[in-house]
């Protein structure tokens, strides 16, 4: 049996489209194999920029409320040592204005029983008696001890108080600088990190660009190919 060119032809046709069918494909699985290896490499880079970023903004709000606490500790510092300033300066004035007039009621009184005390004792040679001059020494030897005391508290007082100050003085200037050289190193690294999330969200921005077209592309593709 044998053909004619008429039946021939619609098996022609045939294998021609069948060609074109396998091109097309062809075509489809490269390109739709292609897109999605993009497509999700693409978006495991999103997703790793947006975490990156995230970790960063974090650790820089972080360092930030530290540093606020930080400065919120340093300004209680600076208010409290200024109270102490002000009291320390205080207490030195009454200590410099008592001790001279303690001082003077002491030699005062030291120098009347001198005199006293010479006084009787040439009565004494004459025979006079001292009954009564016996008397007022006394009480100016007991006024003599009081003074005496209340000198040497106050000079213990201020002594105490000095030396609190001074203590207190020095650990607090110790804190502030320990605080603030923490401050600036914060600070700077927080700025370090505020730069990077800067550099990773032009970089993210970027790369959702790159996602944006290929998903417009794996649109297209699905579209025509599925």
């Amino acid at each position: 049996y044998t053909l004619s060119l008429h039946d021939a032809l619609p098996i022609s046709k045939l294998e021609k489209e069948a060609a074109e069918d396998a091109t097309q494909k062809a075509f489809c699985d490269k390109e739709m194999k292609e897109t999605k290896a993009k497509k999700e490499d693409k978006t495991a880079e999103v997703e790793k920029l947006s975490t990156k970023k995230e970790q960063k903004e974090a650790q820089s709000t972080k360092l930030k409320e530290e540093v606020a606490t930080l400065q919120k500790e340093l300004a209680e510092i600076a208010s409290t040592q200024s109270e102490m300033d002000s009291l320390r300066s205080e207490e030195k004035a009454t200590y410099e204005e008592t001790k001279p007039e303690l001082e003077k009621a002491v030699a005062g009184i030291q120098q009347a029983l001198k005199v006293l005390k010479d006084y009787y004792a040439k009565a004494a040679d004459h025979g006079s008696s001292e009954g009564a001059g016996g008397g007022i020494i006394s009480l100016l030897e007991v006024a003599e001890a009081d003074f005496s005391k209340n000198l040497s508290e106050v000079l213990a007082e201020e002594q105490v108080a000095a030396g609190v100050y001074e203590a207190q003085t020095k650990e607090n200037g110790m804190t502030k600088l320990t605080k603030e050289q923490d401050v600036k190193y914060k600070n700077k690294e927080a700025a370090s990190l505020d730069k990077a999330v800067s550099e990773l969200t032009t970089d993210l921005e970027s790369v959702q660009d790159e996602l944006d077209a290929v998903n417009a592309a794996w649109k297209t593709i699905t579209a025509q190919c599925v």
